[in-house]
């Protein structure tokens, strides 16, 4: 130890101590090669990163998290790299989602037992970014984000393809017998063909540009694709300024203010983001107190107009979006036609106007400009209440098709998106253009977990007839790489007596979303009598993490985190046990 050792740094809590405490901190820690002057009281910053092999979009973030490292020996920091679970949507069953809250309670109580004075978060996949930013704001240590990036845009034939989007084409394609099985299979490793994140405008680019929109990651961070060299730059100067962030005490509260929520909802209309984002948002601003309800999706995007032209609602992918100028140029935008607050303050240090000051963006076809917007204002995610829906639903207008936002039709009810796969292709089914597809038990606790279901295809005898969507309604999620006019995350789920549990096969369903109304077109006295015979679900889990889940789980319109899990809890040094 040296004289001029900081004392005042968290981390001195282990690495100052005195006695034998202190000896068994430092000399395990001297076990890895450090030398004792990495003990002066240095800032101490933790990288945390979700790679892992199960979760092909955070595969490469040990490469990532080298490079923090390298910021952080240059700013005089000292990193430690430490892993979390991973929560990647492509493998995990029965859904990602199902642990997202898992991670988020890891991420957390991971940074407050060890000596860290700041962390850096390194994500990926659709659950890690917002379980990250979760477990990091209930602790309020200075965190940066750093997420992992998007592939390389696909391409098959002479064409660009997007990861998720294309997914769903090749499988309609696959049964109307526009293609074949080995030419899908072909098109499978042209569509995933580097390290990264999915390149569309899917749930995973969402999660990093509104952690950019934030602020809680460095400008123009959120695009840059996962092997791109900048990709690393953009990681190591998240090295260097993440110590310069523990000597400002700049920390998640700072940052993560009702102001900065309300810009991430209002980029998301912009970039026309996933309508998981809803979930994680709310999620999110519950760990740090902020009021952010559903309707806040609904009003305050009212007169946002989506500037981005990205599939699965556009053409482009995000590596397009990249060269185009990236989320800085939409912020630049939004700040121009003052709809965004330009005073909230940033893991810069600097506001969302300042960081944005000299933002480009570069043509016009990926980020339009907001006097000649790629959709005009109005046609982001709506939020609908009514009857079937009492805690509210969603929808992604830009996603949709026009002509069915406003459709009244017979339901078709299935008890699990299983059932519904089962007969799907069964050419006798009954159902027709003018059906509601129902599926229900896809919500949070009935699935359980929330999966990214509720986008069923259509029946192959209809895409065969050449219908090219139909309205589905359903208590579960939907991947923010797909399209369609699907009704999202109604709320209260069926599992819990949601008003869903209650529909029956030829019940007419009212959609309306220029009057954000869904309602079932049923005699208050018939669903009451319906309620009466209702049976509630038997329970499924007697233990375990699902049991915890189940039991503890809030409903969509609550971001689905656990209720205990509210709020922020601080970082106190716990006890010393030596």
């Amino acid at each position: 130890m040296t004289d001029g050792t900081r004392t005042d740094r968290r981390s001195q809590a282990w690495f100052g101590a005195q006695g034998r405490s202190g000896m068994v901190y430092r000399s395990w820690m001297r076990n890895q090669g450090f030398g004792h002057e990495v003990f002066d009281g240095r800032p101490v910053i933790g990288v945390a990163t979700s790679a892992s092999e199960l979760a092909p979009c955070n595969a490469h973030l040990t490469r990532v998290a080298e490079a923090v490292k390298r910021g952080v020996w240059q700013a005089g920091g000292l990193p430690l790299q430490f892993p979390t679970m991973a929560t990647g949507e492509t493998l995990m069953r029965p859904t990602a989602m199902l642990y997202r809250n898992l991670m988020a309670m890891e991420v957390e109580e991971l940074i407050r037992a060890n000596p860290l004075d700041g962390v850096v978060l390194l994500s990926g996949c659709d659950k890690t970014t917002p379980a990250m930013l979760m477990g990091a704001a209930s602790v309020d240590l200075p965190a940066v984000m750093v997420t992992g990036g998007p592939m390389l845009n696909g391409k098959y034939r002479g064409q660009d393809v997007g990861s998720g989007t294309h997914v769903w084409k090749f499988e309609e394609d696959l049964k109307t017998g526009r293609m074949t099985e080995e030419e899908c299979f072909f098109a499978e490793g042209c569509m995933a063909r580097s390290n990264g994140h999915c390149m569309t405008m899917g749930t995973a680019s969402t999660m990093a540009c509104l952690a950019e929109a934030l602020g809680m990651q460095l400008p123009g961070s959120a695009a840059w694709p996962a092997v791109d060299s900048r990709r690393m730059e953009t990681a190591q100067e998240a090295g260097r300024r993440i110590v310069g962030m523990v000597e400002e005490e700049l920390r998640p509260s700072r940052i993560l203010t009702r102001e900065a929520f309300e810009n991430a909802v209002r980029v998301n209309a912009a970039i026309g983001g996933s309508t998981n984002a809803v979930i994680h948002l709310i999620a999110i601003a519950g760990r740090v107190g902020v009021e952010l309800g559903l309707d806040d999706f609904d009003e305050l995007v009212r007169a946002v107009p989506t500037l981005v032209n990205l599939m699965p609602s556009g053409t482009y992918l995000m590596e397009d979006f990249c060269y185009a100028g990236g989320l800085p140029a939409v912020l630049a935008e939004l700040l121009a036609g003052e709809l965004l607050h330009g005073g909230p303050v940033t893991v810069t240090g600097r506001t969302v106007a300042e960081n944005t000051e000299h933002a480009e963006r570069f043509g016009s076809d990926v980020i339009t400009p907001l006097g000649a917007p790629f959709q005009p204002a109005g046609t982001g995610i709506a939020v609908l209440r009514g009857n079937l829906c009492p805690d509210g639903a969603v929808i992604k207008q830009s996603a949709a098709s026009p002509h069915l936002l406003t459709h009244r039709g017979p339901a078709r009810v299935f008890d699990s998106p299983e059932a519904y796969h089962e007969v799907a292709d069964d050419p006798d089914l009954d159902i027709d253009e003018n059906t509601v597809v129902v599926i229900r038990n896809a919500g949070p606790k009935g699935y359980p977990g929330m999966p990214e279901v509720s986008n069923v295809p259509l029946p192959a005898k209809l895409l065969k007839a050449g219908v090219t969507d139909m309205v589905r309604v359903c208590d579960g999620r939907m991947s923010g790489t797909a399209y369609g006019t699907v009704v999202l995350h109604v709320a209260p789920e069926a599992a819990v007596g949601g008003p869903l549990a209650l529909v029956r096969d030829g019940d007419p369903v009212v959609l309306d979303v220029p009057n954000r109304i869904l309602r079932l077109d049923v005699d208050d006295t018939e669903l009451a009598t319906r309620r009466e015979k209702l049976a509630p679900p038997a329970e499924r889990y007697t233990g375990g993490y699902t049991w915890l889940y189940t039991q503890n789980v809030e409903q969509a319109d609550r971001g689905a985190d656990f209720g205990f899990l509210r709020g922020g809890r601080g970082h106190e040094v716990p006890r010393d046990s030596h």
